[in-house]
């Protein structure tokens, strides 16, 4: 098959490679599994206004005061002392959400898509929104950095294996000539079938299981569920129209 005319397809393992990337000249796809990326998912689902990620505690209750929005966040996976609310995904039922604007901070995920800014586009993509994810980059057909936020700046796997079904699914119209995307395409082929089974046995589900989080992850790993499409824009991700 001929590539010429294809845009490329790359996946960034970690924030800490960013730099190796043609940032500005891509779409980039910020992807934290468990737990930020499914919560914006799910927030903007059930009605969010509008969500605002900001990359510090102190960032987050001053944003909360300037927006009237409710304050969220986390780190090492529990909930912040000082902020309303945590990052699970299903805190934000439609009863709850819609209509509200929604502060989120987070140990991973708002800190890549903070250092993503400068990128062509930015939107955030986990298995609750797979299809919207696949959907929109095959209909822009511009270059796609997918960033995995990993943890702390090391590998994990469950954004891997979300990058890898979406390398996966458009493989046919990407360039994938990255041997970052090869290999989470394998890993995501190897456990498709039961991902819960292959992230029980990562390290972040270890420490998301002794917060008695599991319903969380299992939420995190169900494909479409909240099929939306965040898309940032003047500072806040907000759902693009489909």
């Amino acid at each position: 098959m001929r590539h010429d005319n294809l845009p490329t397809l790359e996946v960034c393992a970690s924030p800490a490679l960013l730099h190796l990337y043609n940032v500005p000249a891509s779409i980039v796809v910020i992807i934290d599994v468990l737990r930020a990326t499914s919560t914006i998912a799910s927030a903007l689902y059930n009605g969010a206004a509008r969500v605002i990620p900001v990359d510090s505690v102190e960032a987050c209750i001053r944003t909360g005061l300037e927006t009237g929005g409710l304050t969220a966040g986390e780190r090492d996976g529990k909930v912040v002392e000082g902020l309303q609310h945590g990052n699970s995904p299903l805190e934000y039922p439609r009863s709850f959400i819609e209509g509200k604007t929604l502060v989120l901070t987070t140990t991973n995920g708002t800190r890549l898509l903070h250092k993503s800014a400068g990128a062509r586009q930015i939107i955030t993509g986990s298995f609750p929104n797979l299809s919207a994810v696949c959907d929109y980059l095959t209909a822009q057909q511009l270059p796609v950095i997918l960033g995995c936020a990993a943890w702390k700046d090391r590998i994990n796997l469950e954004d891997l294996l979300f990058a890898g079904a979406v390398a996966e699914r458009l493989a046919p119209h990407f360039h994938v000539h990255c041997d970052t995307a090869l290999a989470a395409g394998q890993l995501y082929r190897l456990f498709r079938d039961d991902l819960f089974s292959a992230v029980r046995k990562a390290v972040h589900y270890e420490r998301l299981a002794a917060f008695g989080l599991e319903e969380d992850v299992r939420y995190c790993l169900t494909p479409d569920i909240a099929p939306v499409l965040p898309l940032l824009q003047n500072g806040a991700l907000k759902a693009a129209a489909r």
